[in-house]
């Protein structure tokens, strides 16, 4: 067990004939007691940095595996979050592609169906052309026959009269 400061003081010491000079070891004990006592106050002092600087230790320590672990979190989130954007970024393009697809498609349909109701109007035209020309002809035929002559000469006259009142009774 160590010495304290008290156990120095207290310490007596058995008289011989010529001893010591009990004032002169009495003060140097005195200055051991200060001494040991300012160690000892150093040695309490140290122990409570160290017991300080332990915990500050284990403070950053903790404080550090907190942050490795926030890092690992984040890393892991972060690479989450790239997978998730890549698969939504690849189904964008996959409906795009598709609508892409879709809308050609409507539109060859559509230039398809133009193209064959263009073909139906051209024949249409044509045929009306030709149903045109045919009238045409029959009426031109007709002003080249000679019952226009007899017309105009008045045997006809009386037929067309007779004609025009039946068509004006049928009208009525």
């Amino acid at each position: 067990m160590p010495l304290t400061p008290l156990d120095i003081h207290n310490k007596e010491f058995t008289r011989g004939f010529r001893g010591y000079d009990e004032d002169e070891v009495n003060e140097f004990l005195d200055q051991v007691i200060k001494d040991y006592e300012n160690v000892i106050r150093e040695k309490n002092e140290l122990f409570g940095k160290v017991d300080e600087l332990e915990e500050r230790l284990e403070h950053f320590s903790n404080i550090e595996e907190t942050l490795n672990k926030s890092i690992l979190v984040a890393q892991e989130s972060a690479e989450e979050v790239r997978q998730n954007a890549k698969k939504e970024a690849q189904l964008i393009i996959k409906e795009a592609e598709k609508n892409a697809d879709r809308i050609i498609n409507d539109a060859l349909n559509k230039s398809r169906k133009i193209e064959l109701e263009i073909e139906e109007l051209k024949k249409q035209a044509s045929v009306y052309r030709m149903r045109f020309k045919m009238l045409i002809e029959a009426q031109l035929e007709m002003l080249h026959n000679d019952d226009w002559d007899q017309v105009v000469d008045g045997s006809e006259e009386e037929k067309l009269t007779v004609s025009n009142d039946e068509a004006s009774n049928q009208l009525d």
